[in-house]
């Protein structure tokens, strides 16, 4: 790969001198202008970092039904599927499904959910009416941004409504869940947007978007668990610690290790299909509106609100339902020749939505108790194996009887049992999500240029943010000042400095930020670029950049106790006198899994086995969390050749140190070193948590993109973009790092014309991505290579412009990752008026 990368970089700067300086100019797209790559308007060849800029214009010829599903076809990007309604952006590797990495920005305001610390897809976003363009890069942007923008950085810009003024309307129908077992479902989708210039100096804009339908099922039945009872026989659908990848109610916390004629078994408790718990009906209200003044002509003051009111399923450690979660924002930004400030609040609400898992282990849990149902199992299994059933008969004999009464889906009893369990905000017996938050933000930039002079431009700016999380006893406490709310702050500054010489075709620049969380110390962003532009519409760039990443707040503070398992931030506040004292769960599961062998194959009593293996208990080596940092090395090249063949290249190399991440460990409740194997080898005898800490893994990671357009005969243009990642340990992994869960290999191919013959447009495209792993605290295993072939036609008539398009044409169905939903074909069709 490296050999193909240096031959291809090599053969475009022989083509770059050759090219005819006249031609090229002719070749050059006057609106291929980018803000994000430096914070300051630059024609996109001369951007020292990558930018993958996307136009309104592009995103309706595409085959995807709203711009932000059109993201999945940009270079680079890699767009993950929890659900119909909820869909999130990576780049470059270590992807999941809550990208705290990765920074979504709309009008240069972070929209993100103060608690997730990231957005929720594009619920607070423009609407397909309302967007202008997409800038997205890819990797490291924390020089200019802060923010913890380690794996990239999205800024979606909006329409100006003194430039696109009147009544515009669109509406989306379609169906998904295309099968005999799910039956299709209905899609739709209302779009307005009014805009009204009634002077030279104020203009406004109203935009209401409102979405309904049936969300992709998540129906991944695969066993995670399936060795638990290898050494007694019981595998498949015998094993009764059977613990399905969208089954809830089953996992590691609702299983138990009992004795029953001589052996031990682990055994699960019965739990339900997500698909049981969960309502898949997706209902997304999102609103804004903006209000600009210009105080001079080169001046202007706008506010903006936005709103969304959210049902869908959301993806974290756990599956969640989201139901009437509310999310708001009030901006104000101020702009001038020089000048650009912003200030804004997130207001977030969790409404009444509730976690999935918590649902259906309480539901079994309010139906009879763990003790009782164990203890009615044990009895039936002894007397099944009396009456000279089989050891699987009597397994099976057994759980029946244990779940006799219980409430099955689709009753009038299990749906009261989820009114009831959805209102209790406590995951040992309910599973309520009940989260109020505030995101407080300021910043501002100024343009120093004209102070220092024309040689040099100048930049520099800074920012404060605050996040204000009230505690509500379950997922958040407030440990120093009990009832008060949870205050979390940073601030930071930057300057950057560019000098272009050499007649403007090379351009330096250095950047410097510093930025400073309340609890840790100052931490320093360089950022060193060079571009070289031998011709107008030709660029190679070169950058290294550092960026740090502060814990986000539910890794700082959270506090919750799911299933047994207690989650618990990693600052000295929160997990004080945990790591000290705990075992890693990985060795315990190991010394009791030892145990069972021992017992079951060699006859050893119980308490001889502790003594055989107690030596597989390992101490906890972890402690409290610390940020995290990358370096990255870039290099590309940007340009037209032969007038028509558009090429953007980038490589990049990453090095991780510091991963945020989750270890799971056992604290013995006894400090008394001769009896805590003993404890260990108890369920009731320990406590369990998953801690937030850092890897002590230093992980390295390349890739490179490459993208390619050509425009030929009558207006098609055909265009291409492979992306190439990999992770490389060279350090001892200790397995703590975040999953890497990127593809090596993804690529997008389009064809299309849009204007084939009167007014009509076509494209067709198709995306494949190979087999990756996936890894989460929810299950880990590999993800299928998938393609998707899609489509559409658009035509204008009489000022209405209509479309028929497809997602996923064929209908095959793929995961995007593992743990979420079977993801089949989306057939739509959307009528648009007034749109330009």
């Amino acid at each position: 790969m490296k050999i193909f990368i240096t031959a291809a970089l090599a053969f475009l700067s022989v083509q770059v001198f050759s090219q005819d300086q006249q031609d090229s100019l002719k070749t050059r797209q006057l609106d291929e202008v980018v803000v994000t790559g430096s914070r300051a308007l630059e024609d996109i060849y001369k951007s020292p970092v990558t930018v993958e800029k996307t136009t309104r214009k592009a995103f309706q010829q595409s085959p995807a039904p709203s711009f932000f599903d059109g993201l999945d076809f940009v270079k680079g990007v890699q767009l993950i599927t929890p659900s119909l309604g909820f869909k999130v952006i990576n780049t470059r590797g270590f992807a999941n499904t809550t990208n705290v990495r990765f920074v979504q920005l709309v009008d240069g305001a972070d929209v993100q959910a103060p608690h997730i610390g990231a957005p929720i897809a594009n619920m607070m976003g423009p609407s397909d009416l309302d967007l202008e363009s997409t800038e997205i890069v890819p990797g490291v942007a924390s020089a200019l941004y802060g923010m913890n923008a380690i794996n990239g950085l999205a800024n979606f810009t909006s329409l100006d409504p003194f430039q696109n003024t009147g009544l515009s309307l669109q509406q989306k129908v379609g169906i998904n869940n295309v099968s005999p077992a799910d039956g299709n479902k209905l899609f739709s989708e209302t779009v307005l947007r009014w805009a009204q210039k009634t002077s030279d100096r104020f203009a406004y804009k109203i935009n209401a978007t409102y979405m309904r339908g049936y969300d992709f099922i998540a129906n991944n039945y695969s066993d995670i668990n399936p060795n638990a009872n290898a050494t007694t026989g019981l595998t498949g659908a015998d094993n009764p610690a059977q613990d399905p990848v969208n089954s809830y109610g089953n996992e590691s916390s609702d299983r138990r290790t009992i004795n029953l004629n001589g052996k031990n078994y682990v055994v699960a408790r019965t739990g339900y299909l997500e698909k049981d718990v969960v309502d898949y009906t997706l209902k997304n209200i999102k609103a804004d509106a903006t209000l600009v003044y210009k105080i001079r002509p080169q001046s202007k003051l706008s506010y903006t609100y936005r709103f969304a009111d959210i049902n869908n399923v959301y993806q974290r450690a756990n599956r969640f339902r989201l139901e009437d979660y509310i999310l708001q924002q009030h901006a104000l930004t101020y702009q001038d020749a020089n000048l650009l400030a912003h200030a804004y609040v997130n207001i977030e609400n969790t409404g009444k939505s509730y976690n999935a898992r918590s649902m259906a282990e309480n539901i079994d849990r309010t139906f009879k108790p763990d003790n009782q149902w164990y203890t009615d199992y044990s009895n039936r299994f002894t007397s099944a194996i009396n009456a000279g059933s089989t050891v699987a008969e009597a397994h099976h004999l057994a759980r029946a009887t244990a779940d006799e009464g219980r409430p099955q889906p689709g009753t009038e009893a299990f749906s009261n049992m989820i009114s009831q369990l959805r209102n209790i905000n406590n995951w040992d017996y309910g599973a309520a999500l009940r989260v109020k938050s505030q995101m407080y933000h300021g910043d501002i930039q100024y343009d120093l240029s004209n102070v220092v002079g024309n040689r040099i431009h100048l930049l520099t700016g800074g920012d404060y943010r605050s996040y204000v999380i009230v505690p509500d006893g379950n997922y958040f406490i407030n440990p120093e000042e009990p009832g008060k709310n949870l205050v979390y702050y940073k601030y930071g500054a930057f300057v950057e400095a560019t000098k272009t010489i050499l007649n403007d075709k090379l351009k330096i620049g250095a950047t410097l930020r510093a930025d400073k969380n309340q609890y840790y110390d100052v931490k320093w962003n360089p950022r060193f670029t060079v571009v070289y532009s031998p011709a107008p519409n030709q660029s190679f760039r070169f950058s290294f950049q550092s960026g740090f990443r502060f814990p986000s707040v539910f890794e700082a503070f959270s506090n919750i106790n799911s299933g047994g398992v207690k989650r618990v931030g990693g600052l000295p506040v929160m997990s004080h006198g945990i790591f000290e004292n705990s075992y890693l769960r990985a060795s315990v599961d190991a010394f009791q899994a030892a145990v069972t062998k021992d017992v079951n194959t060699n006859g050893t009593s119980v308490n001889q086995a502790i003594v055989n293996n107690q030596g597989l208990l390992k101490k906890n080596s972890y402690t409290y969390l610390q940020p995290e940092h990358i370096q990255s090395f870039e290099a590309g090249y940007r340009g037209v050749l032969f007038n028509n063949l558009k090429v953007d290249v980038d490589v990049y190399f990453n090095q991780y140190n510091d991963f945020i991440a989750q270890v799971e460990v056992n604290v013995p409740k006894t400090t008394i070193a001769d009896s805590i194997p003993y404890y260990m080898n108890s369920k009731a005898g320990q406590d369990k948590y998953r801690m937030w800490t850092n890897s002590m893994t230093v992980a390295y990671n390349y890739g490179s993109s490459v993208g390619l357009s050509y425009k030929f005969y009558k207006e098609f243009m055909a265009s291409g973009n492979v992306t190439y990642a990999v992770l490389q340990h060279r350090t001892s992994t200790d397995g703590l790092e975040d999953g890497f869960n990127t593809p090596k290999w993804m690529y997008n191919v389009s064809i299309g014309n849009s204007q084939l013959f009167n007014r009509v447009g076509v494209m067709l495209n198709y995306r494949w991505q190979s087999t990756y792993y996936w890894q989460s605290f929810l299950v880990n295993g590999n993800v299928p290579s998938f393609g998707t072939l899609n489509a559409q036609v658009n035509w204008k008539m009489l000022g209405v412009t209509w479309k028929c398009g497809a997602t996923n044409l064929t209908n095959t169905h793929y995961y995007s990752y593992l743990g979420g939903p079977s993801i089949g074909g989306m057939y739509y069709v959307s009528v648009t008026y007034g749109l330009k």
